[in-house]
């Protein structure tokens, strides 16, 4: 959306998949690259890139099909977006790359990281996705209950309501993410777009799953969660599981991980908890 407001200037580059990827580049020295989760956007990483930008070079992208990159019938499976991320380090000339990833954004990034194990140096996972499993059962329910019909019909106020679940306590400096939505709903080719392009992303996920292949990260990776994280796992399909012992299941199978749950914070803990977030990742950054 180009009317959106970002926080820092934004440049765009073309890969062999994606016609024109946005990201804003801030800070230089060892490369981090920000990836965001579904839904979302570059400018979620505000309040990580305003402090990691001093000690680091700061890249967080739009994923194709998200924000100001280009907007086409993409597959939007993970494969496509790890090839894109590839496709982007290339372009850029990037090396010992790490790799931060919220929600689906986490997902992407182990796929990325077992695909190249030797271009990504570590991994920074926030509320991933992926750690929580489905049976096949269970992903017919995302199939019925998530179509892009659906999302069209959701109300403003349904709207604001799936937003304020992201966070233990809404802030009001994220009131933008709501307000970006709503201009995109005014804008009916972009958000028709938007409304195919959540459940293909979903489906992507469930279709590709993680879990299994966790034991086979060699990198060091840090992994956050929100204490009061509302959407892992899915309260409608797991009630009985809590998100420690989601993300206890997903640190148990990565080799050299290293867990923090962060206190009152929900699934958006890198903007909630921006302090806590940015002291432990700097804190994993300095040992590697």
């Amino acid at each position: 959306m180009k009317s959106w407001r970002y926080p820092y200037p934004v440049k765009t580059v073309s890969t062999p998949s994606v016609p024109s990827l946005a990201y804003v580049d801030e800070g230089s020295g060892s490369p981090l690259i920000f990836i965001h989760g579904l839904g979302s956007n570059l400018h979620a990483w505000k309040k990580n890139i305003d402090e990691l930008r001093r000690s680091y070079r700061c890249i967080a992208i739009d994923l194709p099909g998200y924000g100001k990159s280009s907007q086409k019938d993409f597959p939007f499976t993970m494969s496509f977006f790890s090839k894109a991320i590839l496709e982007f380090i290339e372009a850029l000339g990037l090396s010992d790359v790490t790799l931060i990833g919220h929600s689906m954004g986490g997902h992407i990034s182990v796929m990325t990281s077992l695909k190249q194990q030797e271009v990504i140096k570590s991994l920074i996972l926030i509320a991933p996705a992926g750690f929580e499993t489905f049976t096949e059962r269970e992903k017919s329910w995302f199939d019925i209950t998530l179509t892009p019909g659906i999302i069209k019909s959701l109300t403003a106020s349904q709207i604001i309501r799936n937003f304020e679940i992201n966070f233990h306590h809404f802030p009001e400096d994220a009131r933008f993410m709501i307000d970006d939505r709503m201009i995109m709903r005014e804008v009916g080719e972009a958000y028709d777009h938007f409304c195919k392009m959540i459940p293909a992303c979903i489906k992507g996920m469930l279709k590709e799953p993680i879990f299994e292949q966790l034991s086979s990260i060699q990198q060091d990776t840090l992994i956050l969660y929100g204490t009061e994280d509302q959407l892992i796992p899915n309260r409608l399909i797991h009630p009985h599981l809590s998100v420690q012992a989601i993300a206890r299941a997903g640190h148990q199978q990565i080799p050299n991980s290293y867990l923090s749950l962060i206190p009152d914070a929900g699934h958006f803990p890198q903007w909630e908890q921006a302090f806590l977030v940015n002291i432990a990742i700097i804190n994993f950054l300095k040992t590697q």
